[in-house]
């Protein structure tokens, strides 16, 4: 299980960006985090992969703790061999290799040939588009391609807690389906996922259990059915009136300024 208890992450000694953020993903869940840019999702999962200490930034306060060990201090190499990897936002690829010859860079921590090659071999038959283009420069893979990569590249190092940033942005309905069905079938393979993700009816469809954040705090959370039928939640992030029809910009607009949970 992975949980952040209170945490709080200053940048450069300066600006407070999570003030005080608490959360669970229990194993073999997806866990979802809700929010507006700049609400802190990013910097919870940077926190936990421990990459903050190349961003000037630093957890001040609280703790994160993983199967009963503290990952607050370590650093970001370590937190993957213990068993965690992040997808970041933005498809990063490395452009001049081959697809297969990145899948194999996301496998360094496996000292084992065999190993490797299973793991290739898995996030294949996740991907079947992957295993026809594996001998293909990834710099010259389209979008959808380029994320299904990272996330399979992501799997080679056997994670038990999968950090998946905005995996659907800027993709087309067939490659988010896709992927959004992998993520479903890794979750019955028994990993852990946590999903921050801009569609929240996406990601409340898919997730187990959800927290809303808003300017580096949770202020809302509960089983992703419970959060979609939350009328605060129809009305903001999923733009649904009562009568669950799409609500205009001026509407979401005022409701901004009335939100409950932070009055």
């Amino acid at each position: 299980m992975q949980a952040l208890n209170k945490i709080e992450v200053v940048y450069d000694n300066v600006v407070l960006v999570l003030k005080g953020v608490s959360l669970n993903a229990k194993q073999r869940t997806i866990t979802t985090l809700l929010g507006a840019n700049g609400a802190g999702k990013t910097t919870t999962l940077k926190a936990i992969s421990g990459v903050l200490m190349s961003e000037r930034g630093e957890v001040t306060r609280g703790t994160i703790d993983f199967d009963g060990a503290r990952l607050d201090r370590v650093a970001p190499h370590e937190v993957v061999r213990r068993g965690i990897t992040q997808v970041f936002e933005g498809r990063r690829v490395f452009e001049n290799l081959t697809v297969e010859e990145n899948l194999i860079a996301g496998g360094h921590v496996q000292l084992d040939s065999a190993a490797m090659r299973q793991g290739i071999e898995h996030a294949y038959a996740l991907f079947p588009r992957l295993a026809e283009r594996r001998h293909q420069v990834s710099g010259y893979l389209s979008g959808g391609e380029q994320q299904m990569l990272v996330i399979g590249r992501a799997l080679m190092s056997r994670p038990r807690l999968i950090l998946l940033d905005e995996p659907s942005l800027g993709l087309a309905p067939r490659f988010v389906d896709e992927i959004f069905r992998v993520i479903a079938r890794i979750r019955e393979e028994g990993m852990t996922v946590l999903l921050v993700e801009q569609n929240a009816m996406l990601a409340l469809d898919i997730a187990d259990y959800g927290y809303v954040m808003e300017n580096g705090r949770v202020v809302l959370d509960g089983p992703a059915e419970t959060l979609k039928a939350n009328a605060d939640v129809k009305e903001f992030y999923l733009g649904l009136n009562e009568l669950g029809t799409r609500k205009s910009y001026r509407e979401v607009k005022r409701y901004r300024r009335r939100k409950r949970w932070l009055s």
